[in-house]
């Protein structure tokens, strides 16, 4: 999401927990190296957005993007709510709240922000979503001989494949125009290969569509 805006000259923070959800991006092989990405080893909360008014990660952001865990609510996961709801009453609204945090984050700095997230209980437990967009839809916005740079035996060229992925921005946000370019139908070649639940696999899994990336910065540079 962040490769765009750095080859553009901007410094660009990367923060992901090592080990969480998402997967450590070193082990999985999906790291873009470039001088202007910082990747730093951070769980996202409260005291989080404390550090960053308080100048430790440097200036103020000028937009914030955030790609908060699923596990807890994605409507996919919906057959174990049940036994994680026994285990822990409260473990959605933890679990929301971590979502907010890019909100409130970016409130504070007055800059725009967007959360990524499936179609989720998020709906419901904060608000509906504003946008949502399958990654074929923006596929135009990448090259007509493109090939994925890390996985191309799984994620299909310019990213022509459907995944319902939902948007919740704010503070002036723009979402892009489509570009979309053809797949052929039904589900995407990925969806039956990515089952399990290893480093790798989640970090395919949560893989930003890069005509999607590259459409957004274009929408709000």
């Amino acid at each position: 999401m962040g490769l765009p805006w750095a080859e553009a000259g901007h410094t660009v923070f990367c923060f992901n927990a090592d080990g969480a959800d998402h997967g450590d991006y070193d082990v999985a092989g999906a790291k873009v190296s470039h001088r202007n990405i910082h990747y730093v080893n951070s769980w996202i909360d409260g005291a989080f957005i404390s550090a960053a008014v308080e100048g430790e990660f440097g200036s103020r952001p000028d937009i914030v993007f955030a790609f908060p865990p699923c596990t807890d609510l994605a409507v996919s996961g919906a057959a174990h709510f049940e036994q994680k709801r026994k285990l822990n009453p409260d473990f959605q609204i933890k679990a929301v709240e971590t979502c907010r945090v890019a909100q409130r984050l970016a409130d504070v700095f007055e800059v725009p922000y967007m959360i990524e997230n499936p179609v989720s209980v998020l709906s419901t437990m904060w608000r509906r979503p504003d946008h949502a967009f399958h990654p074929y839809e923006f596929g135009g916005f990448l090259p007509e001989d493109d090939r994925h740079p890390f996985f191309p035996e799984i994620i299909s060229p310019r990213d022509a494949y459907p995944k319902k992925t939902c948007l919740w921005v704010g503070g002036g946000f723009v979402m892009p125009p489509v570009e979309p370019v053809a797949f052929p139908g039904g589900y995407s070649a990925q969806h039956n290969r990515l089952g399990g639940k290893s480093a790798r696999t989640k970090t395919i899994r949560s893989l930003t569509p890069r005509g999607f990336a590259r459409a957004v910065f274009e929408a709000n540079k």
